[in-house]
């Protein structure tokens, strides 16, 4: 049977992504069960022992819908089949902070980064698709975000790699019809409660409607070129803090530059990166370059930030 385009641009993609992997390693494909993850995890089977690769899998459990189970056990019967092998299928408890999307995002990534470094893989792929990433930007956009979060997920992230973001999430779906794949809906992928629901199916709809097609492309397109500007920003930064600038010369530093050292300052001393905000880094930039005597920044993680005469110092 003749191969279908879809199969061959996934397969295409994901035989781009291993380039440059050690040949015998292991590569895991991180399955939900959905299009996106199935057709990885079948290109994945199909590409990586062409390139002398060993292709596995894992599935994660979060046990927050009644027969989720049974669900994670049929996505890791739908592996084995695929020819992936070792197949991990792991449960975890969610119940961490930050509201349930972060919570069981947490506990899966913890599972799943177990799983690799127990199994000693060289490679987690993730399926996150070209639509995923528009969306990203869409909500980071909404945030008021800088170049680094609008840039969104990268290619590469440590031992995490995203082969999909040049491909378009009906291709994966196509792909699934063409390799015969029951595909599982997860039914919080049509709950309006969550913001990436709404965007999904009302934002980026009604945008294309608006400024014609291509909308997601162009918002993809974008994330890559901010990538690019934000490393720059973020080398520069490396360097001026490297080389110890005194505050005079800090404050002659271009903003964007400026702020990257100080918000890097301030998260070695101590202060939680995860709420630490643009505007505590704005706080921060005034005792340098708006400096007038004024008093100490109160940053999360019980630190301050604070200037004495030229010196500005965390406590």
């Amino acid at each position: 049977m003749k191969q279908d385009p879809a199969v061959a641009r996934v397969r295409s993609a994901v035989r781009t992504s291993l380039a440059g992997l050690p040949t015998g390693g292991l590569v895991l494909v991180a399955v939900s069960g959905g299009a996106d993850s199935l057709a990885l995890a079948a290109a994945t089977a199909w590409v990586a022992p062409k390139l002398g690769m060993r292709a596995g899998a894992v599935t994660v459990d979060h046990g927050l819908q009644a027969g989720s189970g049974e669900v994670a056990a049929r996505v890791a019967s739908t592996c084995r089949r695929l020819g992936l092998d070792p197949v991990a299928l792991e449960t975890v408890t969610v119940d961490g902070a930050g509201g349930p999307e972060a919570a069981a995002r947490s506990a899966r990534y913890g599972a799943i980064d177990a799983t690799a470094q127990r199994l000693d893989a060289a490679a987690v792929l993730l399926g996150h698709t070209l639509d995923d990433q528009a969306e990203t930007v869409l909500l980071r956009l909404a945030r008021g975000s800088g170049a680094r979060s609008l840039a969104a997920m990268a290619p590469v992230s440590g031992i995490y790699r995203r082969p999909l973001l040049g491909i378009r999430r009906t291709d994966t779906q196509q792909a699934c019809t063409w390799d015969q794949l029951e595909v599982w809906d997860d039914p919080h992928n049509a709950d309006p409660r969550f913001a990436r629901v709404r965007v999904r199916s009302s934002a980026l709809p009604a945008l294309e409607a608006a400024l014609g097609p291509g909308v997601a492309e162009s918002l993809a397109r974008s994330a890559g070129l901010l990538r690019d500007d934000a490393d720059a920003l973020d080398e520069w930064a490396a360097k001026a803090a490297a080389d110890g600038v005194a505050m005079s010369e800090l404050a002659a530093v271009p903003t964007a530059v400026r702020r990257r050292v100080l918000r890097a300052a301030a998260v070695a001393a101590g202060a939680l990166p995860g709420r630490l905000s643009a505007q505590h880094v704005s706080e921060i930039d005034r005792l340098v370059t708006d400096w007038h005597g004024q008093g100490p920044v109160s940053l999360p993680g019980g630190l301050v930030a604070l200037r004495r005469y030229d010196r500005l110092s965390f406590q």
